[in-house]
């Protein structure tokens, strides 16, 4: 029997599981920002409050991309 092959997968399978770590950061930044100008448009006289605390959200949430990383080291 002639076996035919459809589709590979070549390459690091690591790499695809990076690609879809990153995907939750992005998307959470963009909500994260979102909101943040949105409630300073509606209060501007919080505005320093809630840019501190994204400031501090975005870096937890960038923490998610990094952990993809380091999964790629621990685990290939």
């Amino acid at each position: 029997m002639d076996t035919t092959i459809l589709a590979e997968v070549s390459g690091n399978i690591s790499t695809v599981g990076y690609g879809l770590s990153a995907i939750g950061p992005g998307i959470g930044i963009g909500i994260l920002v979102g909101k943040t100008v949105e409630g300073m448009a509606r209060q501007p006289e919080v505005s320093g409050q809630l840019r501190t605390t994204m400031f501090l959200g975005i870096a937890f949430v960038e923490l998610l991309a990094f952990l993809g990383v380091a999964a790629h080291f621990i685990f290939v």
